[in-house]
């Protein structure tokens, strides 16, 4: 047991490493090419290549250091770095658009929880769905509890079956909002 974690942590610290490198994407989203393939990754501590189930890059969202105009960040969770796109924002994303989750994050099922604030600048309620990218899964279970009104602020959670590249998508009326992250275990 203790060699997986130790490989699985030095999987972590291998994307990470590749995360800080990738180049930006040209898609409909900022993004940055996370890629741990078998002619760019470190080796593990077994020799072979770390890749990602489906050896492809992740495109990964790159959260900004500010928030909605006029919000300050004691009123948006994940103001810091959060993505918008002008009437919907999503606070809390991880570095270089990586989760790195640790063992707090991990549930007994081993599906990873997460938690992300939102910003709605229009009128509605926020309906989350996930989806991975990289292989198959169930699709990502969203919490997105009520007493928050019709606007601002939007506490929720997300639950990601699976390790892997996931997309996860806010929707309010018709706005929606798209983000991409790759959620990888650590020290579990």
């Amino acid at each position: 047991m203790g060699k997986s974690i130790a490989a699985r942590a030095a999987m972590t610290l291998a994307v990470l490493a590749l995360a800080s490198c990738g180049g930006v994407q040209p898609t409909r989203i900022p993004t940055t090419s996370v890629s741990a393939s078998a002619s760019s990754a470190s080796p593990s501590p077994t020799g072979r290549p770390l890749a990602l189930a489906s050896g492809q890059p992740c495109p990964t969202t790159q959260p900004r250091s500010v928030g909605p105009p006029g919000v300050d960040a004691g009123s948006f969770f994940g103001w810091g770095s959060s993505y918008g796109n002008g009437k919907l924002w999503v606070g809390g994303l991880w570095p270089r658009g990586v989760i790195a989750a640790g063992r707090d994050f991990v549930n007994s099922d081993g599906s990873i929880g997460m938690k992300f604030g939102w910003w709605r600048a229009t009128v509605g309620q926020l309906a989350i769905s996930g989806r991975r990218l990289d292989g198959p899964s169930p699709p990502a279970r969203a919490d997105v509890p009520s007493g928050y009104g019709q606007t601002g602020f939007q506490a929720s959670g997300v639950t990601f079956p699976v390790e892997g590249c996931w997309e996860v998508t806010g929707r309010v009326g018709g706005v929606t909002l798209t983000f991409v992250t790759l959620v990888v275990k650590q020290g579990t």
